[in-house]
């Protein structure tokens, strides 16, 4: 059997419920400074995307919700490859990571050498995505080898935070950029790039290497080694289809992808806000701030939650806050919408996101940690861009309520299903 069991062992030395236990670890800490730097440079350039396709370029929604989808999603595949290259020698994880981060850091200069053609502007956030890609995977595992099973909640509760932290950093920062500038994009473009390099350089100095399982027994000095066993060779690296052997991870995969093919992106729900209330089109970019808010005060406490009560409660509860989202957007009431959806999208994503990496660390082994959360996050994104591309369709043929209500209808149902397929998921 590839897969551990998460059950406790009774030989393991108990760790203490309060002091250095509860702490969370460096790694998970500094995992968390790059992804705050990180999305600082990123959330520069990004912020004005939907406004600057649909209404600057006059995309219609379906062939934004193609390119929202085909962003988000094409970089399925390279997730996989990036969980496979972490976990051959058992201490890529670092590497494999740095590579994405450096990957998306190059890509800000793309923007910066495209000059507004839309081309040059679609490779460069193509590279960005496959940074992004690269790296997920690796980082997830760095943060679950790093922390006891028991406080995977937490650890991923907190990194989330601080990486929300570089969401809401970011279009501020360019913000202040434009204003200095008087308008000067291409100084956006040379300041991400420059904190996107940061980024890299907290990687290299303060992230340890070689991450470890702290479920795997401690070894012991004293204990003479066995001269008449045969020597031991590295674990063997599971392959997708021995990970998917485990019918805990099948579960977890299959209940990720019907949610995910029943979400309807985060800049679609912009778009209707926009819409629905006629906003201004300058209060556009500061919609994402409201959400990302909302996550960063709620990703800790929702990832404590998730370590008491059991993974897969609060991961469904945070379909269900999605799914009011969708139903209040069918019957505005005015600014209390905007409130009400922006806050929804935010508990969602706490409820979700980090929680859904901890549900599925504890039943994956270390040598096929990273590539086993990368097949978690796989699905996740081919069922969401096929979500994607759903709605933008279903807005562009049918019209803003029908698609909307039928997004609702596909969630509910998604969330039916989800309630007998996913595991419980408690803590080890």
């Amino acid at each position: 059997m590839y897969l551990a069991t998460t059950g406790r062992r009774t030989d393991a030395p108990s760790r203490p419920a309060t002091g250095a236990g509860r702490r969370v670890p460096g790694t998970v800490l500094a995992l968390g400074a790059v992804s705050l730097v990180t999305d600082v440079s990123s959330e520069m350039v990004t912020a004005v995307l939907p406004l600057y396709l649909v209404l600057g370029l006059g995309l219609s929604p379906l062939q934004f919700g193609f390119l929202d989808g085909m962003f988000n999603g094409a970089t399925a595949l390279v997730r996989l490859l990036g969980g496979r290259l972490a976990d051959r020698g058992g201490g890529r994880h670092k590497h494999v990571a740095g590579a994405g981060y450096l990957l998306s850091a190059l890509s800000r200069l793309g923007l910066l050498l495209a000059g507004g053609a839309a081309t040059g502007i679609a490779a460069a956030l193509a590279a960005d995505r496959l940074g992004k890609g690269v790296r997920t995977a690796p980082r997830d595992a760095m943060i679950s080898l790093s922390t006891p099973p028991e406080h995977l909640g937490r650890a991923f509760g907190v990194h989330r935070a601080m990486d929300t932290t570089g969401a809401l950093l970011g279009p501020l920062v360019a913000f202040a950029v434009l204003w200095a500038t008087a308008d000067a994009y291409d100084a956006v473009f040379v300041v991400s790039f420059a904190t996107g390099l940061l980024g890299v350089l907290v990687l290299a100095l303060f992230v340890r290497d070689g991450a470890h399982d702290p479920a795997a027994p401690a070894r012991t000095a004293r204990t003479a080694p066995d001269r008449t066993a045969p020597a031991r060779t590295a674990p063997d690296r599971p392959t997708v289809r021995q990970l998917l052997r485990d019918p805990a991870l099948r579960r977890i995969t299959a209940a990720a992808a019907l949610l995910g093919a029943a979400t309807v992106g985060d800049s679609f729900l912009y778009l209707l806000l926009q819409r629905l209330l006629d906003l201004p089109a300058e209060l556009f970019p500061l919609l994402p701030l409201g959400s990302a808010t909302c996550y960063l005060l709620l990703a800790v406490p929702a990832g404590r939650l998730a370590d008491r009560t059991g993974r897969r409660a609060p991961f469904l509860a945070g379909h269900l806050a999605l799914l009011a989202g969708y139903l209040v957007l069918l019957a505005p009431i005015g600014w209390a919408t905007l409130v009400l959806v922006l806050v929804l999208l935010g508990v969602f994503y706490a409820a979700t996101d980090g929680v859904l990496m901890a549900l599925a660390g504890p039943v994956l082994p270390a040598a096929g940690r990273a590539g086993g959360l990368a097949v978690v996050q796989t699905g996740q994104a081919l069922a969401r861009l096929v979500g994607a591309a759903g709605f933008g369709a279903a807005w562009t043929w049918w019209g803003t309520r029908p698609a909307l209500a039928a997004a609702a209808l596909a969630l509910a149902a998604a969330l039916l299903a989800a309630r007998r397929v996913l595991p419980e998921g408690k803590p080890s």
